[in-house]
């Protein structure tokens, strides 16, 4: 295969670390230099100013430009607070903000035809997006607009120096005639009117201000979701703002005073007229040109390609999680290694304070407390603050290496109503299982979550362990496993069978002729819980599976037995049967055996619905390396990742360990 390299003379471009995944045609990047051999393409900026070196030195040695430009859907938060582009616009013509002359989206829009299966493709994702209610930027709060009944029209502003302004054959004066056409159009109606945060605060100058002593306009100026505003009014008056077209998407009337990419296609009103534009367009034709020829994905934490139903997935997780946890948190009695890492599972949008006491009386934040602390006494003790209290506890595809070796989580679940390993109360978990109406999308997202997990053999600590183990194939195979007696899930949701030893008679009186395999918690084999079998419990059991891997074994056996193990929802991921003696969170759904009753689990649930509910919606992930929030699917891949380079380490190297995180204090 032949090799291409590209050059650049923005710093900017040389940071983007994602270059190899979005632009797979070259094998070389480089800044260009003087007296150096000339690549076979010139990257740029689209027509900012930092490009103007690159399209010089393109148009001297008779190479390609290349423009490139943040896409359509771009990411969380912005840029400059450290968000990488999940998505990049590659043109090799012009670019989509420049009205004067052609690029390569306007030529495909002028030519192209769009087959059946990507005009699905595009219906799909369109859904998809206002289903989530997403955008460029997408940090903003997503709440209500504070903003009168009467105010059906929505006017955008843009701030000043805007390139698409400009390239988009408007100006200043244009701002000034669209605010005077929306007041003469809708004599009736109040007028909502988007101004940038930084032009109120100073920071920047707009174009619209002065709508603030029109006594009918309403002017908005916090940062906020754009699809609230659109939930507030019928019509939208744009002069270039990519708003104009996720109005379009929200079925909204759209005028625009510009031209940007979507006008002029028969979907907007248009105050300037664009010959090169000779065709009628349908919104669905538009989006497919603009977000799925146009437009590149890639996973900027995985730096992986990724497809645009992807990038919608981790998007909208990132939002979800963030919007939930959005405010202020009082972090209450966490060790200085846990403090290292709490805030991130937050998101930017929270801001925690650490101390080590509770406070006396309820505080203004939410309370945050690790959640094997609260017990009986410590809510008998501190009534007063329990209805602040939120709890957090480990997920469940945690790390490569177990907490007591202080490998640090990759998710963490927060819960306002209880925690996910307690029936003997309302969990976040199993509210949202019970009530959670679970989309096509996220179904197929879990099938899909479900058959990879199964697949690479992940779980949730991921320790490897030995794969080869001969097993008798003519009796029925169990597996049980064991757990730390003093866990919280057993003291409040296994009240018959509390120990190990108790479990595996149990069994044993079930099952009399099966084989059956017992597999001791990690955390007891290493010494640092509690859980170790009673003498006679031995003879319980056929095979002592302790140091086998655990994905293996569960390939091979024919059931599960457990009080409230994990091991069982990853037994169900792999369809085999599942016996519960206690009320573990994925119990009482229907898919489990039990020996248990839930009276608030009334639900039937799908395998996939629970997966989506457990995997998907309910813990918060974050990529470590960049400290940003992410999903269920980017911590597979980055797990997956680390597995490969991980050593597999001995018993020596992990007692070392455990001898070594007593003496810093982390039990």
């Amino acid at each position: 295969m032949a090799k291409y390299t590209a050059g650049y003379t923005s710093a900017g471009i040389g940071r983007i670390d994602t270059l190899h995944a979005l632009l797979p045609e070259f094998s070389q990047f480089s800044r260009l230099r003087p007296l150096q051999k000339s690549p076979d393409a010139v990257l740029g900026w689209g027509l900012k100013p930092t490009s103007l070196r690159a399209r010089r030195y393109a148009k001297r040695h008779g190479l390609p430009y290349i423009a490139l430009e943040d896409g359509f859907l771009r990411s969380l938060g912005l840029g400059v607070s450290g968000y990488q582009a999940h998505s990049l616009v590659v043109d090799h013509t012009g670019i989509y903000y420049d009205a004067s002359r052609p690029s390569d989206l306007e030529n495909w829009l002028n030519s192209a035809t769009f087959t059946d299966d990507e005009l699905a493709h595009a219906q799909r994702c369109m859904k998809q997006l206002i289903h989530y209610r997403l955008s460029k930027y997408n940090h903003a709060p997503d709440r209500p607009v504070t903003a009168p009944a009467s105010a059906r029209v929505l006017v955008v502003d843009q701030t000043a120096g805007d390139a698409s302004i400009e390239y988009g054959g408007a100006g200043a004066q244009s701002f000034t005639e669209m605010l005077e056409a929306a007041l003469l159009n809708h004599p009736d109606a109040e007028i909502l009117v988007k101004v940038h945060p930084d032009v109120i605060a100073g920071k920047k100058q707009g174009h619209l201000l002065k709508a603030q002593s029109n006594p009918r306009c309403h002017v908005v100026s916090e940062d906020i979701n754009p699809w609230a505003l659109f939930d507030q009014v019928d019509t939208v008056y744009v002069v270039t703002s990519q708003l104009g077209f996720e109005a379009l998407l929200a079925g909204k009337q759209v005028h625009c005073f510009g031209l940007p990419f979507y006008a002029g296609w028969g979907l907007t009103q248009d105050r300037l007229p664009c010959t090169r534009r000779r065709v009628r367009r349908t919104l669905t034709e538009v989006f497919a040109a603009a977000y799925l020829r146009y437009t590149r994905y890639v996973n900027p934490y995985t730096q992986e390609p990724a497809t645009l139903e992807e990038t919608i997935a981790l998007i909208a997780d990132q939002k979800r999680q963030q919007e939930r946890l959005r405010g202020q948190w009082l972090a209450c009695g966490f060790s200085s290694w846990k403090r290292g890492f709490i805030h991130r599972f937050t998101g930017s949008a929270a801001h925690v304070t650490y101390q080590a006491a509770l406070p006396a009386t309820p505080p203004e934040q939410r309370l945050l407390v690790w959640s094997s602390r609260i017990d009986a006494a410590f809510e008998q003790q501190h009534k007063a603050l329990m209805p602040h209290l939120w709890r957090i506890e480990d997920g469940f595809i945690r790390s490569v290496g177990l907490g007591v070796d202080l490998a640090q989580p990759l998710s963490l679940v927060i819960d306002a109503r209880g925690i996910y390993y307690d029936p003997t109360r309302p969990s976040d978990l199993e509210t949202l299982l019970e009530h959670t109406p679970f989309s096509d999308d996220l179904l197929e997202r879990a099938a899909a979550l479900r058959e990879r997990l199964v697949a690479l053999k992940l779980s949730k600590y991921n320790v490897r362990g030995t794969s080869h183990v001969e097993l008798p194939r003519d009796k029925r195979l169990i597996l049980v496993p064991g757990q730390v007696e003093s866990d919280a899930s057993i003291a409040t949701g296994s009240p018959d069978v509390r120990t190990n030893s108790a479990l595996l008679r149990a069994v044993r009186q079930a099952n009399p002729e099966a084989f059956i395999l017992y597999k001791a918690h990690p955390d007891v084999i290493s010494g640092a819980r509690i859980g170790a079998l009673e003498p006679d419990a031995k003879r319980l059991y056929d095979l002592d599976a302790s140091h086998m891997d655990i994905a293996t074994l569960l390939e091979r056996v024919d059931a599960v037995h457990t009080m409230s193990s994990l091991t069982g929802f990853e037994a169900l991921l792999r369809h085999r049967q599942v016996v519960t003696y206690g009320m573990p969170f994925y119990a009482g759904w229907g898919l489990t055996q039990d020996a248990m009753h839930c009276e608030r689990r009334s639900r039937r649930l799908s395998l996939d619905a629970l997966v989506a509910g457990t995997l998907i919606l309910y813990p918060s992930y974050v990529d470590p390396q960049s400290r940003k929030l992410c999903n269920a699917e980017t911590v597979v891949s980055l797990l997956e990742q680390a597995r490969a380079q991980q050593p597999a380490l001995t018993w020596k190297q992990r007692l070392y360990r455990l001898y070594r995180n007593l003496l810093i204090g982390r039990h």
